[in-house]
């Protein structure tokens, strides 16, 4: 009885909304000048002024109650497109009349539910609770129309006998304030340019009028300069598009602090996330100094190339989003350690999609120095192995949840066991998988699938909440002894 289900299945509901900015496709209708927004505008300005209110009373009717502050809501997305009513005065009916059918419904969750990592609840949320009590923060990747990921969370208490209770979910979506970040660090904003394959002297002369740090209206300054001064468009326009998409994707999502957690969605924002925010692992990181963080690792995509991102927070308010630089901060799948090494960060990662490795850093955004860690060897992982989330820290050594991938591309997981202080040292391995999914968890979007990001060690236990078949979310509860027992030694460890 290594690891037991419990009963928790986690499913998708398509009721569960976000109301985004809509703007029609701006190619060109009837003429030469006149875009599809602008031809909606005319005919809402067309509208006699009683008949707006009464559209404006038949929407909020309908959509009011799905949405918090949802007439603020309508207003900014009025501000939108204001620029383009070129100065007609508009009643405040009108107004948000406008913001109606710039916004549409989102459900978040409309298609799946899945791959969800759990970490301890900030300390400010560890009250009013009974002994051995704890309260975690489960992350979810939710997909929705158009297969876009976000990121949703769950929260909940774990008891002493690692026996699961889910709070009950908010009634509403949220989905922040985005801000710009704090200054950008000129060095590693250079390399990663290069790295995009953006390195040219227009890249540089750029980057060289910049302050180190520099805000981004400094960069958008330069930027002007090279549009204004630089050689033709066509040029510069390969540059200047990898520069803004590089500094536009580091920002800051910001919620109400007295909102659900379960209500907030941190929605794709930056344009290398366009298609999605895949497979978040949050993990718990405390460093030397004692101060705490989370940190979580994630996938962005854009629907043609992916980009590895963090997170970072304290709170689950305020959220941090940036890139990963580096050689070694390649591919999918990477999962930071929840402390530093030696006075280093290290991260397992699968840079070359079939094998773990592991990197080390002093900078938790920059990552170059990386080693191969372990090989496929067991038949139902010779497909690629990668990680299922941040190491646990026990007594024997470091516990990486694994996942493999066999015959008939069917995921299941394992388990590794590394040395606490070289966790290039690989000490154990299952010769058998961990979890497999079995016939109540093999159908769903992609079948024969389980999948976690990130389990969370209680006492003698793991709590593992894991991906079925990119459909729901189960979790599961394992015992670390027995775990530990079942594993093989590797040779020459």
């Amino acid at each position: 009885m290594i690891i037991t289900r419990t009963k928790h299945v986690l499913r998708h509901d398509p009721s569960r909304v976000i109301a985004k900015p809509y703007l029609p496709g701006e190619e060109i209708a009837n003429d030469a000048t006149t875009t599809r927004a602008g031809l909606l505008l005319g005919r809402i300005l067309a509208v006699p002024e009683e008949e707006v209110s009464l559209i404006l009373g038949q929407t909020l009717e309908h959509f009011q109650a799905r949405h918090e502050n949802f007439e603020a809501l309508l207003e900014r997305h009025f501000e939108m497109v204001a620029p383009r009513l070129e100065g007609h005065a508009v009643s405040r009916a009108r107004r948000l009349l406008i913001g109606a059918y710039f916004t549409n419904e989102y459900s978040v969750e409309g298609a799946a539910l899945f791959n969800p990592s759990i970490v301890p609840a900030p300390a400010r949320l560890q009250v009013g609770l009974g002994s051995g009590e704890r309260r975690f923060v489960m992350s979810l990747r939710a997909v929705g129309e158009g297969h876009i990921s976000s990121i949703e969370f769950r929260t909940g208490v774990v008891d002493a006998a690692s026996v699961v209770t889910f709070d009950p979910l908010g009634t509403t979506l949220i989905t922040g304030t985005r801000t710009p970040p704090l200054p950008y660090d000129k060095p590693q904003f250079a390399a990663k340019v290069v790295e995009l394959g953006g390195g040219s002297a227009l890249a540089e002369a750029v980057l060289r009028r910049l302050p180190d740090p520099f805000t981004l209206a400094e960069l958008e300054a330069s930027l002007a300069v090279l549009e204004r001064e630089g050689p033709p468009h066509a040029i510069s326009f390969e540059t200047i598009k990898i520069i803004h998409a590089l500094a536009t994707s580091n920002y800051v999502t910001t919620f109400p602090p007295g909102s659900p957690l379960s209500e907030r969605v941190i929605f794709p924002a930056g344009p290398h996330e366009t298609h999605g925010m895949e497979d978040a692992r949050f993990v718990l990181f405390t460093d030397s100094d004692g101060r705490v963080t989370y940190y979580a690792t994630y996938t962005a995509f854009d629907g043609y190339e992916i980009l590895p991102q963090l997170i970072e927070t304290e709170d689950f308010v305020s959220f941090r989003i940036s890139t990963l630089n580096g050689p070694a901060a390649q591919n999918k799948g990477m999962a930071l350690f929840p402390r530093r090494i030696g006075g280093r960060y290290v991260m397992l990662s699968r840079r070359d999609r079939e094998n773990l490795h592991l990197a080390t850093s002093t900078d938790v955004r920059h990552w170059a120095d990386v080693t191969e860690l372990h090989r496929p060897t067991r038949p139902w992982e010779l497909l690629q192995i990668g990680n299922c989330g941040s190491p646990i820290e026990t007594e024997a050594g470091w516990l990486v949840i694994t996942h493999g991938v066999g015959p008939m591309r069917r995921y299941v997981l394992g388990a590794l066991l590394l040395d606490l202080e070289d966790p290039t040292r690989v000490l154990g391995s299952l010769r058998e998988p961990l979890l497999a999914p079995d016939s109540s968890e093999r159908e769903g979007y992609v079948p024969n699938v389980v999948y976690s990001c990130g389990a969370m060690k209680n006492g003698d236990r793991i709590i593992l909440p894991y991906g079925l078949s990119d459909a729901a979310v189960g979790v599961a509860v394992i015992s670390i002894p027995e775990l530990l027992g079942a594993l093989n030694p590797v040779s020459g460890a």
